[in-house]
């Protein structure tokens, strides 16, 4: 048996998720994620797919963020038709998703349409609501845990990954003719301490390894963050602002809330009214409440809604997200996308960021080329739809509500190994963050380490 991977994403950069296996002449895709960030990343979504899709035997899914899911539809339409496993919660999720990106993709080109602020004389959707049917009856879901077989030789296992619901670590398993191997891609790995899930699965051995690296050279020192986040929001109360948030619908909204309602409890913040401008998180919330046995135990323990409280209202309709923006202050705004590259969180920032009072909380991974890093990065203006929006409002951010483990809890699963693996691939990371968690496995455990590029092909077996 030969075995060869190809990386069609996340390779020095954090969006984009694709590795292509070679198993003989089994062809499996890992995550099928859409590129986000920089505009030449960008426009790899648009180009034909670097290999006939067809030729996919099957895709297996780490989790249900578009970075790792956003290019099904797309993938499909160009004629993939195999199976596409993913774990039982994350099949829950993952038409939840596709669904609400192919709307926001269509709302987008009607409303650069309708405003001319595109290059296009008629812009189009990178997909439509009607390509995601052609993903939906392809999805298979797979309990945690159960070694599932795809052939007489490759069969794979999902161990718990934290970081959002129904998140998991594959293990690939295959049957050579003269030897077996093991190969581990940790997708996206959980926080030690999230206020919702368990820890990642410390897993013992792997022939290779691929790790993500979104914050390999970065510890988030935030352990508990109620105080920091109760002290931007009383803040900006105090100064008669709204607090505007752009969260991920699925897992950073549900962190959030929960720790807004001990804040209300505790008394720790100003009453206030809380908004969520997102259809999806109320659905996101919902499967989170269905899937119980997936949290900690104690979270349902202390409190049977823990996302709930009395002053919390979302917006299911347009008309009541757009009323929000009358609201001059005592509100806090949750909205999506969590790197502010789309949705309806563009609308709250084209009226917020002008307004010294009120208050933009980031609380989480801004990728490198969104909108979301250039107003972290200081930048005194930013385009949203077509026009240049000055950026006068307190810009802040809290690393303790970020859903990626941080350098030191990545090494902390690295050293679970019993044995150093052949290789470990560092993915899903930025160039510099990649590069400082290779100098620290390579410091601390003398592992072999390697940093793939965009289409770089490595040879993993050879006549095993």
């Amino acid at each position: 048996m030969d075995v060869s991977v190809k990386f069609l994403g996340a390779a020095q950069i954090v969006t984009g998720s694709k590795y292509l296996l070679d198993i003989d002449s089994f062809r499996l895709l890992i995550d099928c994620g859409l590129f986000q960030g920089k505009k030449e990343d960008r426009l790899k979504n648009w180009s034909p797919f670097p290999i006939n899709p067809d030729s996919i035997d099957a895709i297996l899914l780490t989790h249900a963020h578009i970075d790792h899911i956003g290019y099904l539809p797309r993938l499909c339409k160009q004629g993939f038709r195999g199976a596409i496993y993913c774990t039982d919660a994350s099949l829950d999720l993952i038409p939840m998703m596709l669904k609400d990106a192919a709307k926001l993709q269509e709302e987008e080109a009607q409303y650069a349409e309708h405003k001319q602020y595109s290059k296009h004389d008629k812009p189009q959707p990178l997909y439509t609501l009607k390509d995601v049917d052609m993903v939906l009856p392809l999805l298979v879901g797979i309990p945690f845990e159960k070694e599932f077989f795809l052939n007489e030789q490759v069969s794979f296992r999902y161990q718990y990954a934290g970081h959002i619901l129904g998140a998991g670590i594959i293990e690939l398993f295959l049957k050579g003719n003269q030897m077996n191997k093991k190969i581990v891609f940790s997708g996206d790995l959980g926080r030690s301490n999230d206020p919702v899930l368990y820890p990642p699965k410390k897993i013992a051995e792997a022939d290779f390894l691929f790790v993500e690296s979104t914050y390999g050279n970065r510890n988030l020192t935030d352990q508990d963050p109620r105080a920091d986040l109760a002290s931007i929001i009383n803040e900006t109360l105090y100064y008669n602002g709204c607090i505007l948030i752009p969260a991920f619908a699925l897992g950073r909204t549900q962190a959030i809330l929960y720790y807004l309602k001990q804040l209300f409890k505790a008394h720790k913040i100003s009453p206030c009214r809380v908004f969520i401008d997102s259809p999806m998180a109320m659905n996101a919330t919902d499967i989170y409440n269905k899937n119980k046995d997936l949290c900690k135990a104690s979270l349902f323990e202390e409190d049977n809604e823990p996302f709930d409280f009395d002053n919390l209202y979302y917006c299911h309709e347009q008309q009541a997200s757009m009323q929000i923006n009358d609201i001059k202050s005592n509100a806090i705004i949750i909205s999506a996308s969590g790197m502010a590259t789309g949705g309806r969180i563009l609308h709250h920032l084209y009226h917020r960021l002008p307004r010294e009072n009120d208050t933009l909380l980031f609380v989480g991974y801004q990728g490198e080329g969104t909108r979301g890093r250039r107003i972290l990065n200081g930048e005194p203006e930013v385009r949203i739809f077509g026009e240049f929006v000055p950026v006068k409002c307190k810009v802040t951010k809290l690393d303790g509500l970020s859903a990626h483990a941080d350098s030191e809890e990545l090494f902390e699963w690295l050293s679970s190994f019993q044995e150093a693996p052949k290789n470990t691939f560092i993915v899903h990371g930025e160039k510099e963050s990649a590069e400082a968690l290779a100098k620290t496995i390579k410091e601390k455990l003398g592992w072999n380490t390697f940093i793939p590029q965009y289409l770089e092909s490595y040879q993993l077996f050879e006549g095993i």
